[in-house]
């Protein structure tokens, strides 16, 4: 059994990783277009290009990981050895130098790109330490429970900080307490980024002290094989096309959600009021009540899949995502408990899906040791982390795209009609076609209880095995 404090260790880094990944899904948009000064096309675009090539780094990430060998095991180092650097290069990240409108674009896709190589180096590891910490497959329900719980909190700390912080520490700070949106002051956002970044780098810290790798190949030798082996090996595996399909769309539902929220409240809500003492804006409150939605439903992801089997409850969490997205549509400005009724609602929903998608794949390490004799956690994992970021890749391009081919401007501050339209649909109907497109991969997934339970079995008896042979 994993005592308390590993499981609360294992989630502090989810919490860490969090942090800033809600920052570049909900802020980043907004502060390259309003802060930074960056066209929403061009930003898209940035996204699409620089979340591709990161993509592309975490299969080979989790292959050096799975050949890394240290005294603390093979996935734990990366989280003490780039604590330090994922929270610099994230400041960094959020600094806006008086560049040409060209040399800002170069400085956006240098230091984005350099952001993610980085999250890449320790968010890999990190995601592979669910498939070694225990072989225990409602163990691991439940460590992927701890997992998203944290990160949750980590996003709800995020949103809970970063907006009182960029509006204490900007220049107009009076001024933005007056508005109905975030400061646009750039030292503002530096400054508040680079507390949370310290927040994170200490996290990760703990994480590595908190845990420990149990789960060993059942043939050391195997680890030998080549890289080349490994990649063939992994692209023989369906389940595993059809999980990263699957989890590639429900993804795409929360990024485009995500990416365009905060134009939403700006630009249709448009409702000035911002909360005593604390300062939270209506958009602040909205992602707030998100992500103790998402909290909700990750504390009920362990206990109903683990009765109703994690394919069956995943479809039924995006059906239900799906409609409660198109009702969204129908919401007017004036409507704002309704608004965050169904936030509340979706995103519990969104919480439920995501420990689901870590567990299967720690399922599908199983199922590809059993069918091969190899144990590619690492490869297997980044894999995941890629899904994670191409859906985020596709979901910012889009977003930024849509927004500028329904005309949205960014020096305007009435936005036209159809730019009006285009956020009303990103934060509906979009979502809800990816939920749709999640539940239609899922539907093949081969993977139910009863073969999960017969794969660990076996898996069980020949580590029992070699064992006594050895």
């Amino acid at each position: 059994m994993i005592s308390l404090k590993e499981k609360v260790g294992y989630g502090l880094g989810d919490m860490s990783s969090s942090m800033f990944w809600k920052i570049f899904g909900m802020y980043l948009l907004f502060f390259y277009t309003k802060v930074f000064g960056i066209s929403p096309a061009a930003a898209g675009t940035m996204f699409l290009v620089t979340r591709i090539w990161d993509s592309v780094n975490d299969p080979v990430m989790g292959i050096i990981a799975d050949r890394t060998q240290t005294r603390w095991g093979k996935y734990r180092p990366y989280l003490l050895w780039f604590a330090i650097p994922f929270a610099a290069i994230g400041v960094m990240t959020f600094c806006t130098p008086d560049f040409s409108e060209n040399g800002k674009l170069i400085y956006a896709y240098m230091t984005y790109t350099l952001m993610m190589m980085v999250y890449t180096a320790v968010n890999v590891p990190y995601a592979s330490l669910l498939g070694v910490m225990s072989a225990d497959p409602g163990e691991r329900n439940i460590l992927a429970s701890y997992r998203m719980f944290f990160a949750f909190i980590g996003s709800f700390i995020t949103f809970m900080l970063l907006q009182p912080l960029v509006d204490f520490f900007a220049a107009d700070g009076q001024q933005a307490m007056s508005d109905n949106s975030i400061s646009s002051d750039p030292k503002g956002w530096a400054l508040a980024v680079a507390v949370i970044g310290a927040i994170c780098a200490l996290l990760f810290f703990l994480c590595f002290k908190w845990t420990k790798e149990r789960v060993k190949p059942i043939d050391e030798k195997k680890n030998d094989v080549s890289v080349k082996q490994d990649l063939k090996d992994l692209f023989r595996n369906a389940p595993w096309w059809i999980l990263l399909a699957s989890g590639l769309a429900a993804l795409l539902f929360n990024a485009i959600r995500d990416g365009v929220a905060l134009f939403y409240f700006a630009d249709y809500i448009q409702l000035n009021y911002k909360m005593p003492y604390l300062g939270w804006t209506m958009a602040t409150i909205y992602l707030l009540v998100g992500q103790a939605a998402n909290m909700i439903g990750v504390a009920l992801a362990a206990p109903l899949s683990n009765r109703f089997g994690k394919k069956k409850t995943y479809m039924a969490a995006m059906a239900i995502a799906a409609v409660l997205s198109m009702l969204f549509f129908t919401l007017t400005p004036n409507q704002i408990a309704l608004i965050l009724i169904l936030q509340i609602f979706i995103s519990i929903c969104a919480g439920y899906v995501l420990p689901l998608l870590w567990s299967m794949y720690a399922d599908i390490v199983d199922y590809q040791e059993l069918k091969t004799g190899r144990r590619a956690t690492g490869l297997i994992f980044s894999s995941s982390s890629m899904s994670q970021k191409m859906g985020w890749a596709f979901g910012g391009a889009l977003t930024g795209w849509l927004l500028a081919a329904f005309g949205y401007n960014q020096d305007m501050t009435i936005q036209p009609d159809s730019a009006i339209l285009g956020v009303r649909l990103m934060l509906s109907w979009l979502p809800a076609i990816s939920c749709i497109l999640a539940i239609v991969g899922m539907m093949f997934y081969p993977l139910s209880e009863k073969k999960v339970k017969e794969v660990t079995q076996e898996l069980e008896r020949r580590r029992e095995a070699s064992k006594h042979n050895s």
